[in-house]
């Protein structure tokens, strides 16, 4: 038998990489990231984050401490364009100066970005002050929110939630009556809502809330996905998925 010995010929050019980091119970997040980049040129790697319940400040800081570990198991030795982290609350919780130098310590070459601060950054360029705020979580975790963004110069009109303590259940909220619900909210003034966590199934009906609503409407998820893509350069052409994709 011959055995020839083949050179191989590698990629000269590839897409960018994004590798998110999904809390172990979230439901949603992963589909909402397919859902909207699924024919677009990017290489999409996934690691999950072991998530403590009930959901706590002190949980959420606590599985911080293996975000270093996590993004390391993303292409281990390689480099990634974008590592997203997706835990709203999370991110609240630990600080986005925490959760960046965890995620440098693994891949130095890689942006961040979070659903808080993706959802400030997406705020600013929308130019939204006053906000309607939605949260799944229990009352503690909703109030810690409520506090982030008025402390980032938001004025709150008005704010609901589920206080809902796990997150696997946030992921089991029926999408029909989610709509519901936030559809027959009354905005006191806001001039956007926002509807915070990346395991409520918010993404696919934010087009028909934004219509009922007259107003502007974003989600932990919808934000996450448009920085995401602002950072990698393939904001372009998207639609159904609200207002926010035409802001580049």
């Amino acid at each position: 038998m011959n055995s020839t010995k083949i050179e191989p010929k590698y990629i000269s050019k590839s897409n960018p990489r994004v590798g998110l980091i999904a809390l172990a119970s979230d439901f949603m997040i992963e589909r909402d990231f397919i859902n909207v980049i699924k024919d677009r040129d990017i290489d999409f790697f996934v690691n999950r984050i072991e998530c403590y319940n009930p959901l706590t400040k002190e949980n959420l800081i606590r599985m911080a401490n293996k975000v270093t570990e996590v993004t390391k198991d993303i292409l281990p030795d390689q480099d990634l364009d974008c590592v997203v982290y997706g835990c709203t609350s999370g991110t609240i919780a630990a600080g986005y100066e925490s959760i960046e130098q965890k995620v440098k310590a693994a891949k130095p070459m890689a942006d961040l970005t979070t659903p808080s601060s993706a959802a400030i950054k997406a705020l600013k360029r929308l130019k939204i002050k006053k906000l309607f705020i939605f949260t799944p979580y229990s009352k503690t975790l909703n109030d810690e929110v409520l506090e982030y963004f008025k402390s980032e110069g938001f004025e709150i009109t008005a704010n609901s939630y589920f206080d809902i303590e796990a997150d696997y259940n946030i992921g089991k909220v029926d999408e029909d009556y989610l709509y519901e619900v936030l559809s027959k909210i009354d905005l006191n003034g806001a001039e956007g809502l926002f509807v915070s966590c990346t395991a409520l199934p918010v993404l696919p009906i934010i087009d028909k809330l934004e219509k009922k609503l007259n107003t502007t409407v974003l989600s932990s998820n919808q934000a996450l996905i448009w920085d995401t893509l602002v950072k990698i350069n393939r904001n372009n052409s998207i639609n159904g998925f609200g207002k926010l994709f035409n802001e580049n």
